[in-house]
């Protein structure tokens, strides 16, 4: 029997963000054996906490979806954080955790209750030129898309830019006609004076099943490394994700001065007890 615990992740308040199943003390365990649990769970995805290999780790990770091993995730990487630290450990920096994963080494730093993480670079970047394939996925017309762009850090996103916050919870996406992209992440800017400068809505196609994210920290990663540098977002700003669910996702995105993005927010553990693995 293992530890297990299941949280909630860019939310403050259980059952409005973004689900996390976590599995501790994971060692011996084989792939086929997280791959078929992580599949029985049914979440977007669920982490495997691990003694890290790399001496500069506090920890290592290991993250599923229902049908593939991803090698970074946004939300998975706070929601193990999260819970490492809730089971006790401690990390050799105070202020700093440091995560191995698939992509490398990420860096958590810890902001009273929220943690945030260095957004990792982009596999894939530059702009998407073909607007029409969008569009058609999305079920809008090419002269709704102020803008593409590849935002791929390990999920394989395109992310797509529209003119509003309203545009964007319109949005009824034609998953059959998603062809290639395996994720579209859209975003569109609210009006001013709300708590969130921006709107984010994810789309994942998982070959068998389509779906929406509830909260997505890696598209918003990729989404402000190219709003920020692009001076269409502000250095630091927040945005809301899950709405169109009935969630209240905010993730915190900051550009530091050496133009390093973090990505924050808070977690909560909904769930604990112990697993038959």
């Amino acid at each position: 029997m293992r530890t297990f615990s299941q949280v909630d992740v860019f939310t403050d308040e259980f059952m409005k963000g973004n689900a996390l199943a976590v599995v501790h003390d994971a060692e011996g365990l084989t792939t086929e054996q997280m791959a078929a649990f992580a599949n029985w769970t049914n979440l977007a995805e669920t982490t495997f906490l691990l003694p890290a290999e790399d001496p500069a780790a506090d920890y290592r990770v290991r993250i599923f979806t229902i049908s593939r091993e991803l090698p970074f995730a946004g939300h998975p990487t706070l929601g193990s954080a999260h819970a490492w630290l809730e089971a006790g450990n401690t990390p050799r920096d105070p202020a700093r955790l440091v995560q191995e994963c698939g992509a490398g080494l990420v860096d958590v730093r810890r902001d009273g209750s929220r943690l945030a993480f260095a957004a990792p670079p982009l596999l894939r970047g530059g702009p998407v030129d073909d607007h029409s394939s969008l569009a058609e996925a999305l079920a809008i017309t090419p002269a709704e898309i102020a803008g593409a762009q590849w935002a791929d850090n390990g999920p394989g996103w395109v992310a797509v830019l529209l003119h509003s916050a309203e545009a964007v919870l319109a949005l009824r996406p034609d998953y059959q006609r998603f062809g290639e992209f395996r994720g579209i992440g859209v975003v569109g800017p609210h009006r001013e004076g709300g708590d969130a400068a921006f709107e984010v809505r994810a789309f994942i196609n998982e070959g068998s099943r389509f779906e929406e994210d509830p909260v997505t920290g890696s598209l918003n990663a990729s989404i402000a490394q190219w709003l920020i540098p692009a001076g269409i977002a502000q250095r630091s700003y927040v945005a809301a994700q899950g709405t169109a669910l009935g969630r209240r996702g905010r993730v915190h995105l900051s550009q530091d001065d050496d133009g390093g993005i973090w990505v924050g927010g808070n977690s909560v553990s909904g769930i604990t007890g112990r697993v038959m693995l």
